[in-house]
């Protein structure tokens, strides 16, 4: 759309320098024809009116020019707007690219979205699953660690009963001797 601005803008100086500049140095050719035109005006009529008649020549002149300057606007007016009107029908079709262009970016962010949300919804769940099977984890070696605590005070027991029936057995061998000492 920036490029619409530097022709809007070419334009109105265009117009601008036809319709606001003073009027330019005549030619020879035209010095010579005005001067001609105001020398037969001159001789034609008294010297008071050939005053009046020479400024309406100047206000004709004028006239003439300022018609001249507004059918040269005029084309421009209808050559601007005929460059108006296509740049109109420019920007509506550039409008158009970039509404689509921003629709399909809509639907693409949609997209995106819902599969981010199925992503973050995955990795809730296998966080989750995580989290059960940590917890049945930690559960069973809860259990473990008390078993092998039972385990340990069972064995410590099953020393003290060896050490005891060690004993047992000690004293029960040193009773058969005296036993059969004493029966000899």
């Amino acid at each position: 759309m920036s490029s619409l601005y530097p022709r809007t803008k070419e334009l109105t100086r265009t117009r601008k320098s036809l319709s606001d500049s003073p009027p330019s140095s005549p030619s020879p050719t035209a010095k010579s024809f005005r001067h001609d035109r105001a020398s037969r005006l001159d001789s034609g009529s008294g010297s008071g009116d050939s005053a009046t008649d020479r400024l309406l020549g100047r206000t004709s002149s004028y006239t003439r020019r300022e018609n001249r300057l507004a059918s040269l606007s005029k084309a421009d007016d209808d050559a601007s707007s005929k460059d108006f009107k296509k740049m109109y029908e420019d920007a509506l079709a550039e409008n158009e690219k970039l509404k689509s262009r921003l629709e399909d970016s809509r639907q693409e962010l949609a997209s995106i979205r819902t599969q981010l949300e199925k992503v973050t919804q995955q990795k809730q769940d296998r966080i989750s699953e995580r989290s059960s099977v940590l917890e049945t984890e930690k559960r069973e070696k809860r259990v473990l660690e008390k078993k092998v605590s039972e385990m340990e005070e069972e064995l410590k027991v099953l020393t003290e009963l060896k050490s005891d029936n060690q004993r047992l057995k000690d004293e029960n061998g040193a009773l058969i001797r005296v036993i059969s000492k004493l029966s000899k």
